[in-house]
């Protein structure tokens, strides 16, 4: 990527778009478009000039496609999407289908369309078989049964995986798919209700210490093993990999899909990262686990190892991202 090319950043308002938008700005990008469907953060002083944020509705196809058509990025970020922990998958797995079929299925088709360049679409390590082997091997896709809580929103991530697989085939593109690990950071989303789990237990740990509670609930046995990455690193890690063209132009092939994960290669179980969390919100009470509620997939812990091949590695380390999240929260 040239620093005066137009980039896009689909989904800017959001925890990995705003990412994505202050990584481009750090690396010297000098021309950001970003769709937002909320009120976007603010990019600081640097942005201006630099970063155009337009309102869009990536569900309606009509709209994307008049949006690629007169913008004509050249390259795309797509990283908007619908998420949410275990509780918001089984709860609404038809929205989660239906809202990730059709953002991806609009963006990559209007972006092919309008000329884009590269793609980076983002998607998640839920794809992967509940039970394939640890650490989780991008070879491993559509090897097993995935996990039945978040299954609509998994195979609506593989499709946007085989999509542009086949549009790199077909069209001659170059656009990858990035799986990241579970990912936590500024702008993360606190609701109880349709939150992940690290954001969840910071609002529970928080609260509890507002009320003065001798302990705070955590669903599950507490025993899942779980990966987590600060979302700049992920940022980075994109940036990385979209600027370092010659470091993955092996990727782009009829033998395999052109997927890469991204994650830090080290996992601790829920009980590890609650006890954590507590520390950095400094509630000193009980952790108590509700073996009644589901704990998911065991574990999830990816084989970075092809990112690593590249050149790449994780920058912030768990306990110091959570308090940095835990910052964000209390200012938000």
């Amino acid at each position: 990527m040239n620093k005066t090319d137009k980039i896009l950043v689909a989904g800017a308002a959001g925890m990995v778009g705003s990412a994505l938008v202050r990584a481009l700005l750090a690396h010297g990008f000098e021309n950001i478009l970003g769709t937002i469907h909320r009120k976007a953060p603010d990019f600081g002083p640097e942005a201006a000039g630099r970063v155009r944020l337009e309102p869009l509705d990536l569900m309606d196809q009509a709209s994307v496609h008049a949006f690629f058509e007169r913008e004509r990025p050249d390259h795309v970020f797509l990283a908007a999407a619908r998420v949410g922990g275990i509780h918001a998958n089984s709860t609404y797995p038809a929205d989660f289908i239906h809202a990730n079929l059709a953002i991806q299925t609009g963006a990559i088709h209007s972006a092919y369309q309008a000329g884009a360049q590269r793609l980076l679409f983002l998607g998640s390590s839920c794809i992967y078989p509940r039970d394939c082997p640890q650490p989780i091997r991008e070879s491993y896709l559509l090897t097993g049964p995935l996990e039945a809580t978040n299954r609509p929103y998994a195979v609506a991530k593989i499709a946007g995986i085989e999509m542009c697989w086949a549009y790199n085939r077909q069209y001659g593109t170059r656009y990858v798919a990035v799986m990241p690990t579970n990912l936590y950071g500024p702008g993360d989303n606190y609701d109880l209700q349709t939150s992940h789990v690290l954001p969840a237990l910071i609002r529970k740990a928080h609260e509890a210490k507002t009320r003065g509670d001798r302990s705070f609930t955590v669903w599950g046995t507490g025993t899942p093993r779980r990966e987590f990455l600060y979302s700049d690193d992920l940022a980075n890690a994109c940036v990385y990999l979209m600027s370092e063209a010659g470091k993955t132009e092996s990727l782009f092939n009829d033998q395999e899909p052109p997927l890469v994960n991204i994650g830090c290669g080290e996992d601790v179980t829920i009980a590890e990262l609650a006890g954590m969390v507590a520390e950095a919100v400094g509630f000193e009470g009980e952790i108590v686990f509700d073996a009644g509620k589901p704990d998911g997939t065991p574990q999830k812990l990816l084989d970075v190892s092809r990112l690593n091949g590249m050149g790449w590695r994780q920058g912030v380390a768990l306990p110091e991202g959570i308090g940095l999240t835990y910052g964000d929260f209390l200012r938000d």
